[in-house]
């Protein structure tokens, strides 16, 4: 089936200080069903944390949930919390995260909701279903917390007297997984679908590593003795340093990709859909020394990517997977890619970069997802006037068969997206509302000032014109 559907982060939602998953995502669903979409794209909905920019893709835990999008209002319906603390007394602001204050602020409140936690048989089940990441995940977070450094210069890694504080995160993870529980079950009545977005690595300085040291290329001294990235490509001149540790594919081979499939599983259980972060990871990995200042010199290591997608095509019949299969691609991934059935991506603004480009709407093909632009890119408005160069510009318009003006160029390419023979067409809210780059979440290779984006009221005529797009097109 041809299916429709928007990404828009959790945190973007508009709720008072941050979007989260109470009353604004629940309302967000409804606009979705009046407008005929039929699958809701996020991204990574992991702890993060202000020391790694905010960013949902260098987490400390890929299994824990982050706190920051647990609603207040849905605690108080709990009974955990009086409704004057409801009240923002402080001034967030409107249309940007402040992710440090709203921590603050939350934490206030999640200390009284603890407090006032009774544990019942929820509880229980909660933790017994979930307590192989979930020890070791509250262990690593009041160490962390502790100590206030990396995992590899704590002093020791003793938990005596910190149990309050163990019992907390338990409790934090549970009220969020609760809350998220509540949201799907919510979206899928609905008919609408939760794509969830899977990064390839954890950050350095998480429990994933700290807990599971032997599928990583670390030294003696625990430190990585190479880090991941990409080269350069059309995102950045020199590459994309990104410093997660890598894995040591042959170990997680030799144990039957057990750590995977327990990840994926565990997603699986919170989305209907997943997207494969930097898929061509999966086949050939890039790895730079640790002592490089930027990707240029790595070199590329071909991973069991067979047998991965094969043991995955064994536990996960319905392989509910989506590439993520942008950047610099090889014939050997795309083989894979297409070998496997994973759906590939196509997005829009990378289409008249060349004559007759893969990207370009003619070219698309039915097992694909069609995207105006990504989380990653410049939102199309301010991509057409701040962007594009002047030879791109001009095979934009002969291929849409007229000039087109700043204001317009958001809405064409929607509509080409829309057409696309791609089963699948997916729209960032910022270009649905017509955004520049006040409204972008990520420029990569900027440590400061991304994933702060937070939408205003949507107008009633976008959801109109979303259902006639989706009647005309058959989506």
């Amino acid at each position: 089936m041809r299916r429709a559907g928007i990404l828009l982060h959790i945190t973007s939602l508009s709720s008072a200080c941050v979007g989260d998953l109470g009353p604004e995502a629940y309302k967000f669903v409804d606009f979705m069903k009046d407008s005929g979409q039929k699958i809701w794209q996020v991204l990574p909905i992991n702890p993060t944390c202000p020391e790694h920019g905010n960013s949902p893709y260098y987490s400390t835990s890929l299994f824990a949930g982050n706190p920051l999008l647990i609603s207040l209002d849905l605690i108080y319906q709990d009974g955990l919390i009086p409704k004057k603390m409801l009240e923002v007394t402080e001034t967030f602001p409107q249309e940007r995260v402040d992710h440090r204050r709203v921590w603050d602020f939350k934490k206030r409140i999640f200390d009284v909701a603890f407090e006032n936690f009774k544990e019942d048989e929820e509880y229980y089940t909660f933790l017994k279903d979930n307590l192989y990441w979930l020890e070791s995940y509250a262990k690593f977070k009041v160490l962390r917390d502790k100590f206030k450094k990396p995992w590899n210069e704590w002093e020791d890694e003793n938990t005596k007297g910190l149990e309050k504080e163990i019992r907390k995160e338990y409790f934090l993870q549970f009220v969020f997984f609760k809350q998220w529980k509540g949201l799907k079950d919510y979206a899928n009545k609905k008919g609408v679908k939760l794509m969830g977005d899977l990064p390839i690595y954890p950050a350095y300085d998480s429990a994933d590593v700290w807990e599971n040291r032997r599928i990583f290329k670390l030294g003696k001294d625990n430190r990585p003795f190479v880090v991941a990235g990409v080269p350069p490509d059309y995102f950045s001149k020199t590459g994309q340093l990104w410093g997660n540790p890598v894995y040591d594919w042959e170990r997680l081979k030799d144990e039957n990709f057990d750590w995977w499939i327990k990840r994926i599983k565990h997603n699986l259980n919170l989305f209907d859909m997943l997207r494969l972060d930097h898929f061509r990871g999966f086949v050939a990995y890039y790895e730079v020394p640790p002592f490089e200042r930027t990707a240029e010199r790595g070199r590329w290591i071909q991973a069991p990517a067979e047998e991965f997608f094969k043991k995955l095509k064994e536990e996960f019949p319905q392989f509910p997977f989506v590439a993520e299969d942008l950047g610099l691609i090889t014939p050997d991934v795309e083989s894979m890619r297409d070998r496997f059935g994973f759906p590939g991506m196509k997005v829009l603004v990378f289409a008249f970069n060349s004559e007759n480009s893969p990207f370009m709407p003619h070219n698309h093909k039915e097992n694909f997802v069609v995207y105006t632009t990504t989380h990653d890119n410049m939102p199309i408005r301010d991509w057409y006037k701040d962007e594009l160069d002047e030879v791109s510009r001009e095979r934009l318009h002969r291929y849409t068969g007229r000039m087109l003006r700043e204001d317009e160029v958001s809405d064409v390419l929607i509509r080409l997206a829309y057409m696309s023979v791609s089963k699948y067409c997916i729209i960032p809210m910022q270009d649905l509302l017509n955004l520049g780059k006040e409204s972008r979440m990520n420029t990569p290779g900027k440590k400061e000032g991304n994933w702060e984006w937070k939408m205003k009221e949507i107008p009633r005529s976008l959801s109109d014109r979303l259902r006639e797009l989706c009647i005309t097109y058959g989506r």
